[in-house]
């Protein structure tokens, strides 16, 4: 009974010295919940006084947000919020300085979502400028080039935002340490399929646009593009495994053969066509 009661006063001793650590660190997540709800309001209605929601819902990362019932103003709003929270637990788990393997944990957590929080917020905002800076680079080279040549415009407007999209989505990964080396193939891969399509488009309707006697085989010359595009960036998404770089190089090969065999009548038929423009 005697070792029970020590016991006992040990643990009351424990809690009554923990007690103002524990009043603090309440104290703090409290008053950090309630400037953390101001200043996301004040956020929330700043952001709509200067008029960014409105650029933003025109955006297809704005329309996606609008079909999920969300706004930029309050999610940006509610970031803020939960930044703020997120810091003032943080600095109430360091004055709790509970020990052991949990303790730790705690605060690599607390530690960890700051950095979850400004990856999420990199990738929302980052959206919105880069839809903002591809639109205005399309519409100021627009003019530069003839307007039977807009598409061309279009081309590098897409290309711009598909590079500028994989480095912000490079940024927030390496904030929220989930980067390396499968993440850097993986978003590579889609980078080159996607400026693949995108330059395929564009290429395709310029020339067909310019040589009426390419538009039978513009539905070919894509295929092949695309193709080609998919099995390179099918390569470098699976370049970190092994093996599947020969796997993909025999596939390309079999490909490239299949393509000739199949291009014989095209070049055929283009070559009998123009022969006969050429004699008439």
């Amino acid at each position: 009974m005697s070792d029970l009661g020590e016991l006992l006063n040990d643990m009351l001793s424990d809690v009554v010295g923990a007690l103002p650590a524990i009043v603090a660190a309440i104290i703090i997540v409290v008053i950090g919940y309630f400037v953390g709800k101001f200043v996301g309001r004040l956020v929330n209605k700043t952001i709509e006084k200067m008029g960014i929601e409105k650029s933003f819902d025109e955006t297809d990362t704005g329309k996606s947000f609008k079909s999920a019932g969300l706004d930029l103003s309050s999610f940006i709003g509610g970031i803020v919020t939960a930044f703020i929270v997120v810091i003032s637990v943080v600095i109430a788990i360091q004055i709790l300085n509970i020990g052991g393997s949990i303790g730790e944990f705690l605060v690599d957590l607390a530690a960890y979502l700051p950095r979850l929080l400004g990856g999420i917020l990199i990738i929302v905002v980052g959206s919105v400028l880069v839809g903002f800076l591809a639109t205005l680079v399309g519409n100021t080279l627009k003019p530069v080039f003839p307007k039977a040549k807009s598409e061309v415009a279009d081309m590098l407007k897409s290309l711009l935002q598909i590079g500028l999209i994989a480095v912000m989505i490079l940024l927030a990964l390496d904030l929220m340490l989930l980067s390396g080396d499968l993440v850097y193939s993986l978003i590579l891969g889609f980078v080159i399929i996607g400026a693949g399509i995108a330059l395929t488009d564009g290429l395709i309707k310029s020339i067909t646009d310019d040589h009426k006697e390419f538009v039978e085989v513009a539905g070919y010359a894509k295929f092949v593009l695309y193709s080609i595009f998919l099995i390179i960036g099918a390569g470098a998404i699976f370049s970190t495994f092994e093996g599947v770089t020969d796997i993909v190089a025999n596939v390309s090969w079999a490909f490239a053969i299949a393509m000739g065999i199949m291009l014989i009548p095209v070049i055929y038929t283009l070559a009998k066509k123009m022969s006969k423009e050429a004699s008439s």
